[in-house]
């Protein structure tokens, strides 16, 4: 609420009980949860962080209410999966429809580089790419391998013909990422393969790579799926399995086995069938 008067009115106590209980934690945990200032109260770091904290145990506790009284079927309140942005073209409709199908549900689809973290309850389901994540307390399910090509714009190959073979990608030009330590193994092998002046054109994120190869700006690696909507991508040679990367379905272990993450975990790996590319 931002003040000790907006909040004693919601919690339906006087505002020196909310002081006294915020200066009892404050004391008992050692650090400072407020910003005091002349307009009211705004939470540190650490606020947010018990913030956090406190969300995910009253989404928990709501859970065993709702099993407790019988309820444990629905599926509403929020649901919030996380992935990179570059999956979004595929997840958006499962998200979409599956909202559809429950209409008591609010979906919230957070996407970034960052790490959201699920014993925070920042999500219910994340989807993840690389190698297998090890983070305590968490359920990790395979999902699937996501293939991945080597693409030029049609007007790229007009003006630079297209390769003839791994031998030949010396003589092109290159879109990659701006990351010299990216994991992924598209990027580690394109580093290993390729002169690194021949990587002209070089990007943060999978959008801005994407753009950069259908401007005609070089040669660069793409999901097949992705690339497939698009009459103005060649696949310049033949891909190689080592490029592909594995995706991971992530849930906390508090929440794994509830019936919204359930079967929204079952209605994602149906509809995934159809993503190949």
């Amino acid at each position: 609420m931002g003040t000790v008067s907006g909040a004693a009115e919601v919690l339906g106590v006087h505002h020196a009980t909310v002081i006294r209980h915020i200066d009892a934690i404050e004391a008992r945990l050692g650090v400072k949860l407020f910003q005091r200032h002349a307009r009211g109260y705004t939470p540190t770091e650490a606020g947010d962080d018990l913030l956090r904290v406190a969300q995910a145990t009253e989404d928990q506790f709501n859970q065993l209410v709702g099993r407790m009284k019988g309820r444990g079927d629905d599926v509403s309140g929020e649901l919030v999966v996380t992935s990179l942005s570059s999956l979004a073209p595929l997840v958006v409709p499962v998200l979409s429809e599956f909202q559809r199908l429950h209409p008591g549900l609010i979906v919230r689809y957070l996407t970034g580089d960052r790490l959201f973290r699920l014993e925070y309850g920042e999500a219910h389901v994340a989807i993840r790419a690389g190698s297998v994540p090890d983070q305590p307390d968490n359920v990790v399910q395979p999902f699937i391998s996501q293939e991945v090509g080597l693409y030029a714009s049609t007007a790229y190959v007009q003006r630079h013909g297209q390769p003839t073979g791994i031998e030949d990608l010396g003589n092109h030009f290159f879109v990659s990422t701006d990351d010299e330590n990216s994991r992924a193994p598209f990027s580690r092998w394109l580093r290993k393969t390729v002169p690194a002046e021949n990587i002209t054109f070089r990007c943060t994120n999978n959008f801005c790579n994407r753009e950069a190869v259908l401007s005609g700006a070089g040669i660069g690696f793409m999901a097949r799926w992705e690339a497939a909507r698009d009459p103005n991508l060649v696949e310049v040679i033949e891909p190689l399995p080592e490029w592909y990367g594995n995706l991971w379905l992530v849930t906390h272990v508090d929440l794994h086995r509830t019936t919204k993450v359930q079967s929204f975990l079952t209605y994602l790996k149906d509809q995934s069938k159809g993503w190949s590319a």
